[in-house]
């Protein structure tokens, strides 16, 4: 049976994270959600092996979604890290390509461009750390 590709989809709004899911879920993948920074970094500090963190950057605090990015970029390995902002500035963006976060959407998220930017980055990714199949 083929790997069905994991992802941590993170935002304090409840209706947005459902919907990702459900989308996410339709797209073959196994979703686990997380409705603030906080449960996002337990989860991810619990072992849990993921292939992507789609997270927002403003729940609970400004640019906290920056502190999901940065404990999903520590895993080994590290998953592919999204973030979805409705605010980006400047600082906050340079702050973000700092820590090699690998795509960086605007709200509101055009879905196939979200879904089809994933498919690239967690292919890309599992043919660089583990070579062709």
């Amino acid at each position: 049976m083929p790997h069905k590709p994991s992802v941590l989809v993170v935002d304090d709004e409840e209706n947005i994270t459902r919907t990702l899911q459900m989308v996410f879920e339709r797209e073959g993948y196994e979703v686990t959600p997380a409705y603030s920074s906080a449960e996002a970094v337990k989860i991810l500090e619990n072992g849990h092996t993921l292939d992507a963190v789609i997270t927002d950057l403003n729940m609970e605090q400004e640019d906290i979604g920056l502190e999901v990015a940065r404990v999903a970029r520590g895993l080994k390995p590290p998953p592919v890290v999204v973030i979805c902002t409705g605010f980006a500035n400047l600082k906050n963006s340079r702050r973000a390509l700092e820590m090699h976060v690998d795509y960086l959407v605007s709200k509101p998220v055009d879905i196939e461009e979200l879904t089809s930017a994933l498919r690239r980055l967690i292919a890309r990714r599992q043919y660089t750390t583990k070579g062709p199949r």
